[in-house]
């Protein structure tokens, strides 16, 4: 595949789902949610997955209907220690080195976390850019006019991108724009049906994907 532009998601994507970063952000997202709405943890737990369920992250619905302001959230939900979990990772730092064209990070999350994840993992060397919640407005993915709009800014076409993500809504987002996309996912391949070009279990396969050494 020819691309000039890897847009990469970084939770989830660039390492495992299961290792306990997203449990972290998840605890202290609801602790967050039951202090600003003077509610107790298990409502605020049935309120944080609605509102990521309805809007893809928590901070959208919170801001939509109870006026939050996003900095305070974003920096408290954001600060779990993830150095505590995460470590140097040799094996995707090679893969990264081995694909081609301009690489940057598309996250849901703030520049903060994203930075201090590529630095734990030892990668953040490979990115040119870091795009954060923040670029448009607080509007999370998957929206097709937050990727048009990032990938206006890098001077490049959609039908030369490459979306790299764990979430099938947000290659379904990538791949009705003209990009290419690989889901990074354990999950059999029917669940994301024609959202993606490659599909592999994590991000240190696709290399091999792209190169035509895996069987899609």
């Amino acid at each position: 595949m020819n691309f000039e532009l890897a847009v990469i998601d970084l939770d989830n994507t660039l390492y495992s789902a299961d290792c306990g970063v997203f449990a972290r952000m998840d605890r202290r997202m609801t602790a967050f949610v039951a202090r600003e709405l003077g509610i107790d943890l298990q409502e605020a737990d049935l309120l944080r997955v609605k509102y990521w369920r309805q809007y893809g992250t928590t901070l959208r619905g919170m801001m939509l209907h109870h006026g939050m302001e996003a900095e305070t959230f974003l920096h408290d939900v954001h600060d779990i220690d993830a150095h505590e979990i995460l470590h140097r990772d040799e094996a995707l730092d090679h893969a990264l080195g081995r694909l081609p064209g301009r690489k940057v990070i598309h996250t849901n999350g703030i520049r903060e976390h994203a930075e201090r994840i590529l630095s734990t993992l030892g990668i953040g060397h490979h990115f040119e850019a870091i795009y954060d919640i923040r670029f448009h407005d607080y509007i999370p993915k998957p929206c097709q006019q937050t990727l048009a709009s990032l990938i206006d800014a890098e001077h490049c076409t959609p039908e030369r991108t490459l979306v790299v993500d764990d979430m099938a809504n947000n290659l379904r987002a990538a791949k009705a724009l003209g990009c290419k996309t690989a889901w990074i996912s354990h999950q059999v391949k029917g669940a994301a049906e024609g959202t993606w070009n490659y599909h592999i279990p994590t991000f240190h396969h696709l290399p091999e994907a792209l190169a035509g050494r895996i069987q899609e």
